[in-house]
């Protein structure tokens, strides 16, 4: 296989090797911990449905032991006399087990589904509401397969073990204790001889604990990677196409594939020999209870009812066995998914919300929260908020990009920034958008450190737009209302006007209820982004952040959008990223970055007068204009 497929491979045996084998992932603190937690609001249906199973195995046994009542003192009467009345009476309570057992069954079954079906939507709430919660560095580590993973194959591993196996397992415990309990009062002598046979029981049971854990786990990495792949493979089918990258990753899906397939062999290898060497040993012991059985009933030791009932009992005993061996492989999956999604449920927030929580103070803004303001109208009394970054450092991973940043942006300014690539105009971004905390010093707004302000106040004041320009699938008016899903198809229009996008969105077959398709495939680049802008200039935030936003647009297209921002930046805090300096140019104040620090601080028009770097990168975007 190519060298492609090994790495990938290598990947899945290092993860492997990380996680412990058997049992012992599902007994571990923080699996239990997350399983008591969901379980706990259902504590009395638990309850319940355990009380019902041993109701429901207490009738299965008495059937047994009614057989051998009717043999030995049921039939004697009705041979010698004719007197069917004491066997009718054993029949009689033989129906009433049955119907007990019929219908116990189905109540702790459906109980068992009700309960599980419950569990498994509390944690897939709890795991979507909590990767939605976690910062963009863990996004940016945790790949999107793996988050589907854990929704998908690890979820569906714990409802099967609800739907199919769980309350098998109760079951079968509770059978054997009882069964094994039964036994030993009915004949102590056949209760050892059976008992006898545990010890080749007890040693495959932990061989196939052992063995099956590391399987088990094997199979849910790998089939993760298959995720994990199939996601990025699908998610970037454009740069696949473009060169041609259909074999390779083909081979490296094929490759996968055959690991993961190879996993499903061993543990079912597993299965096959765990399974019938349990029926051998169940089997070689009935032979044997039966030839020490039947010597002592010659003999007189033993009644035949009794031995019947032994033999019934002795059936009983091991199918549980062999009902654990088939579903065991749903439990070590359950096991594992629930070690997953635990770990995730345990990782901390990046960027946590604050414990004591500050306000902002309020801001009277001529336009109000969410009100849109037309091109030409006033932008009298609309009101930005001051910015500042005070001795901020910050790295990604041991890459400094920001070695002690000191900023400050009044209350209504528009800054642009400029300067090489990773000179760390986009990490000022994200830090300003809290997609990411400093490593030291902070980020105010108003005076207040953003990591005091509680995220929905941080997300309606700061609003960041990319050259992403990401669309949900739905309307394009769906679309826009993304930041103020309360507004007015009026404000929406208005909106959409303010930016120059009205036009195209009324040319659309369906108008703002045209849809966009995935990810806004049905539009261009550009009306994309003029939608991102709509749906920022609707939410009306205090600080806007223009991250290469205008970077797909063409030159008309950019110019329209230049005359939208000079009304609606006008009072507000903004931040423009862009290295088309056309864009920089409506901004009241430029600086220059290099390598993290400010070379160069002041009005576009002064600094493009000087001598400085702006003046060369004006010069220089200018002659590539020519």
């Amino acid at each position: 296989m190519t060298a492609d497929v090994n790495s990938w491979r290598g990947v899945a045996a290092e993860k492997a090797e990380e996680v412990s084998a058997g049992l012992a992932a599902l007994l571990r603190e923080r699996s239990r911990r997350l399983l008591g937690d969901l379980l706990r609001p259902y504590r009395r249906g638990v309850i319940n449905t355990i009380t019902l199973i041993v109701v429901e195995s207490l009738a299965a046994l008495a059937g047994p032991w009614l057989v051998g009542i009717a043999i030995d003192t049921g039939l004697p009467p009705l041979l010698h006399s004719g007197d069917a009345s004491p066997l009718l009476g054993i029949a009689a309570a033989f129906a009433v087990a049955v119907a007990v057992q019929a219908v116990t069954t189905r109540l702790f079954v459906t109980m068992t589904g009700r309960i599980g079906q419950k569990v498994v939507l509390e944690l897939r709430r709890r795991l979507f509401a909590h990767f939605l919660s976690l910062d963009v560095a863990f996004h940016e580590d945790y790949t999107s397969g793996r988050v589907i993973s854990r929704q998908t194959s690890d979820l569906e591993a714990i409802s099967d073990l609800f739907e199919e196996g769980l309350d098998s397992l109760i079951a079968a415990v509770l059978t054997l204790l009882l069964v094994g309990t039964g036994m030993m009062l009915l004949d102590w002598k056949l209760g050892l001889v059976v008992l006898a046979g545990f010890i080749p029981l007890i040693w495959l049971t932990a061989w196939f604990r052992r063995e099956s854990g590391g399987a088990y786990r094997r199979t849910r990495e790998t089939v993760a990677l298959v995720i994990v792949h199939f996601v990025e493979t699908f998610g970037g089918i454009r740069a696949v196409q473009a060169f041609r990258r259909e074999k390779r990753n083909a081979e490296i899906f094929s490759g996968l594939g055959q690991d993961y397939a190879e996993a499903n062999t061993r543990a079912g290898r597993l299965i096959a020999i765990y399974g019938p060497s349990i029926s051998l040993v169940g089997n070689i012991i009935t032979g044997v209870v039966l030839g020490y059985g039947g010597l002592l009933a010659i003999e007189g030791d033993l009644k035949v009812g009794v031995l019947t009932t032994f033999l019934l009992y002795l059936q009983r005993f091991f199918d549980p066995l062999q009902d654990v061996s088939q579903f065991y492989n749903i439990f070590q999956s359950a096991a594992s998914g629930l070690e997953k999604i635990s770990g995730v449920l345990e990782q901390d927030a990046g960027v946590p919300e604050p414990s004591d929580p500050r306000e902002l103070p309020a801001l009277n803004r001529a336009g109000g929260t969410g009100e849109v303001v037309l091109p030409g109208a006033s932008t009298a009394g609309i009101a930005g908020r001051r910015v500042r970054f005070e001795s901020v450092t910050f790295g990604y991973r041991d890459n400094l990009v920001l070695p002690a940043l000191d900023l400050d942006i009044p209350p209504g300014q528009t800054v642009a920034l400029v300067g090489e690539t990773g000179a760390g105009k986009t990490t000022i971004a994200r830090l300003l958008g809290r997609f990411y905390d400093p490593r030291s010093g902070r980020v105010t707004l108003d005076g207040i450190d953003l990591r005091q302000l509680p995220d929905p106040v941080l997300r309606s004041e700061i609003i960041v737009i990319t050259q992403e320009n990401f669309l949900f699938d739905g309307s394009v008016v769906d679309n826009i209302r993304l930041g103020r899903p309360d507004a007015t198809a009026s404000e929406v229009e208005a909106a959409a006007r303010m930016i120059g996008a009205h036009d195209f969105i009324a040319a659309l077959p369906e108008g703002y209820d045209t849809p966009v398709g995935k990810h806004g495939g049905r539009l261009s680049a550009g009306q994309r982004q003029l939608i991102s802008f709509a749906r920022a200039f609707l939410a009306a935030p205090a600080v806007l952040v223009l991250d290469e936003a205008t970077s797909l647009l063409d030159i008309p297209g950019e110019r329209l959008v230049q005359r939208a921002l000079r009304t609606v930046l006008a009072g507000r805090t903004a931040v423009i990223i862009a290295h088309r300096l056309s864009t920089v140019a409506i901004a009241d104040r430029v600086l220059v970055l290099h390598r993290g620090r400010i070379t160069e601080d002041g009005p576009p028009g002064e600094l493009m007068s000087g001598d400085g770097e702006y003046a060369a990168l004006h010069a220089s975007w200018a002659a590539s204009l020519a």
